[in-house]
């Protein structure tokens, strides 16, 4: 409990055997803790000189514990102080580095990652760095990164970092693919499923992908992209299959299964209409005699059945998919 602050297990049992004695001989402690005298002095003088112990003035050879309230709590203040030093620096090199990646030069725009465990590492070093979103195309044929992947989706979901992941539906037909499907949907994940994925992919932020090079015969490499026109072409691949994948839900049963959304009803392309036409929420429920809550209600389903964040994203697609009329092609804003 006490490794936080820089002892191990034995100056901690030391330290904790002196508080509950008050004080000690060496002798007596070191036949309490089953070490050599020796040993129990080293370790003393260890605690002596973090100022949680001290020899007695008036019995030589006897120890005296430092009240704790007093001696942890000034190694706690020092254990702070030390961590916002180290947060200050991380925050300068963070701008340095930054300042510095401003205009990169074109070699340093990508890395190439060669060998199993630096590929895992950098994968997993990725989704750990992120700070709000993750964004992957998983194959049915995972080769370098296992078992500690769920660890780090789950350490990065407790930071509040969203994950949207579309899977090659033999997934689910793997060994573990339920479950891990399973743990994943309820960590709040968004999963969604195609019959084929293009090619493995894992974008952190928007600012950072990561894609295989290599196939399964080869060296395990992969390629590390920083933001440039390549990541923004990544970015893109990704949101064209999570639109087009069917997303996975819950069952009752606890097992994950495709929802298959139906599509736009009468009443939603005719909100389409209205709307693209210029008309706010409030005018195009007075109009066709609707609650403004249903109006956006709908218009919130129309946007997760095509997969897009924003009302002019939906109008783009709305008039790709046909749902609205082509005679003007100048959307009106959703």
């Amino acid at each position: 409990m006490l490794s936080a602050i820089g002892l191990d297990e034995v100056q901690e049992s030391a330290y904790r055997t002196l508080v509950g004695l008050g004080a000690a001989e060496v002798s007596d402690l070191a036949h309490r803790l089953t070490l050599r005298e020796e040993e129990a002095v080293r370790t003393l003088r260890r605690l002596e000189r973090r100022g949680l112990a001290a020899q007695s003035s008036a019995r030589p050879g006897r120890w005296v514990a430092a009240p704790p309230a007093v001696a942890l709590g000034a190694l706690l203040t020092q254990q702070r102080h030390e961590l916002e030093q180290a947060e200050l620096a991380a925050a300068l090199l963070a701008q340095e580095y930054q300042a510095e990646a401003a205009e990169p030069a074109v070699h340093d725009l990508v890395e190439v990652v060669t060998g199993s465990s630096a590929v895992a590492h950098r994968f997993l070093q990725l989704q750990l760095g992120a700070s709000r979103e993750v964004c992957a195309l998983v194959t049915g044929s995972p080769t370098t990164v296992t078992g500690a992947e769920n660890d780090a989706e789950e350490r990065a979901a407790t930071r509040g970092v969203r994950y949207r992941v579309v899977i090659e539906r033999d997934v689910l037909s793997g060994p573990s693919g339920i479950t891990e499907l399973t743990a994943a949907l309820g960590r709040d994940e968004q999963v969604r499923v195609v019959d084929r994925v293009p090619t493995k992919l894992v974008v952190a932020d928007s600012t950072l992908a990561m894609v295989p090079l290599t196939r399964r015969t080869s060296e395990p490499a992969a390629l590390v992209v920083h933001a440039s026109g390549l990541l923004e072409s990544l970015m893109g691949l990704f949101e064209s299959v999570w639109r087009d994948a069917l997303p996975l839900r819950l069952g009752t049963g606890g097992a994950p299964y495709e929802d298959r959304p139906e599509g736009p009803d009468g009443t939603d392309l005719e909100i389409l209409s209205l709307l693209l036409a210029g008309l706010t929420d409030a005018s195009v429920a007075k109009q066709l005699d609707l609650g403004l809550r249903t109006v956006q209600r709908r218009v919130k389903r129309l946007m997760d059945l095509t997969g897009v964040s924003t009302r002019l994203q939906l109008g783009w697609h709305a008039y790709e998919l046909g749902w609205v009329a082509r005679e003007d092609r100048r959307a009106g804003r959703l």
